[in-house]
């Protein structure tokens, strides 16, 4: 199990790698093809599209298959694609590579999540899909620097060629590690959408999009906080950003036992309070330079704590289509990346300021408090209906 469950890190590692390097080296890649910083900029949604378009479309076209040949076949793609961005020439060509690379992403995180559930024992499900998440949280640490690194000394493309090693490491791995699964039992893609008839399944994707979207509001604009706003100088980002990471870490883990001592939806709830609180906060400690790098470690805590309960209480929503409804989330999560980031942009382009962001990152987190109260209500108004129809 520990090696199955090694397997789905070291994919997770090589997807968050890639996701996030591309921010490091935009300069680079823009000088590279000669295009603007804002064209640049097109690559990162290009991924991000991908990951929304691939999660449902992959995943429906590998629900008869047994998912380890699936997550092999995602990342053997998700290898190539990636490989092959670290050759592109031009403008279009890395354009339509990034769409290609994020296309496995949430399928491989969705499908991931239902077997890391899997192969757990007994109870242990949540800290099995936080060992899958682990990968993505330790990819911040150690794999987007590194990568940033190559990127920045030698050339751009290097950072992709990282990556496409990565993925053959986690090619290797799942063929060698990854237990053989019967092949699924879904009845197809047609039955398989008629989860999608539940309003409690939406509520939760809402959640994702909407809840999450708060931590982008504030993650999307962590540079500018740090040097416009605190003070520091442009140097200290990249610590920051490490710093940031180990944050991710200790959420990852920490979300995990929440869901454990709570059901999935409460933990979540329990995130989303602790995450208004703490953006709130930061409106007023991202002035003082220590504060600011203390809530660069305490926001990240706070966002991933989400990540495992979250991912559970779709699974559990979605029974019978576990692995589509699973996938979904993940097209949620970059849903709320994009959100997150335009919803705070608005009223900095107004010129409220930088720290704007936190406030609607803040109202962001509090619709995903209400969305999940209403998950709860919806649950415990079927448990009234069944008890009923039982008496």
């Amino acid at each position: 199990m520990k090696k199955a469950l090694l397997a789905l890190a070291i994919g997770g590692f090589g997807i968050g790698m890639t996701e996030f390097v591309i921010m490091g080296i935009l300069p680079e890649v823009a000088g590279a093809l000669e295009i603007s910083i804002p064209q640049a900029g097109h690559f990162i949604s290009a991924y991000a599209l991908g990951v929304v378009v691939g999660a449902p479309l992959l995943t429906a076209f590998g629900n008869k298959m047994p998912a380890h040949r699936v997550l092999l076949l995602l990342m053997i793609w998700f290898t190539i694609f990636n490989t092959l961005s670290a050759f592109a020439n031009s403008y279009t060509w890395l354009l339509i590579s990034r769409f290609l690379s994020g296309l496995p992403h949430g399928a491989f995180f969705g499908i991931g999540a239902v077997v890391a559930g899997k192969l757990a024992k007994p109870g242990k499900d949540a800290q099995a899909i936080a060992i899958m998440f682990t990968g993505l949280t330790v990819a911040n640490v150690i794999g987007v620097p590194l990568g940033t690194w190559l990127g920045q000394n030698f050339y751009w493309g290097v950072s992709f060629l990282a990556v496409g090693v990565v993925g053959i490491l986690a090619i290797l791995s799942i063929k060698f590690w990854m237990p053989e699964f019967a092949s699924s039992n879904s009845s197809g893609f047609k039955k398989d959408v008629q989860v999608l008839k539940k309003p409690e399944l939406w509520l939760i994707i809402l959640l994702t999009t909407i809840g999450t979207g708060g931590f982008f509001a504030w993650y999307s604009y962590i540079a500018l906080l740090i040097t416009d706003v605190a003070g520091w100088d442009d140097t200290i980002v990249s610590y920051a950003m490490i710093l940031a990471g180990l944050g991710m870490v200790a959420g990852n883990f920490l979300g995990a036992k929440l869901a454990e001592l709570f059901s999935p939806i409460k933990a979540v709830i329990i995130a989303l309070v602790l995450m208004v609180i703490a953006l709130i906060s930061n409106s007023f400690l991202a002035y003082d330079q220590i504060g600011v790098l203390v809530m660069t470690f305490i926001i990240p805590v706070i966002a991933l704590c989400l990540a495992t309960p979250i991912q559970m209480a779709v699974i559990n929503s979605a029974k019978g289509s576990e692995m589509l409804g699973s996938s979904l989330n993940q097209s949620a999560f970059n849903m709320g990346n994009a959100s997150g980031a335009y919803f705070a942009g608005l009223p900095i382009a107004y010129g409220y300021g930088i720290v704007s962001a936190q406030y609607v990152g803040a109202v962001m987190a509090a619709i995903g408090i209400l969305l999940g109260i209403s998950v709860l209500l919806i649950r415990r108004q079927r448990s009234v209906e069944l008890q009923m129809s039982n008496s």
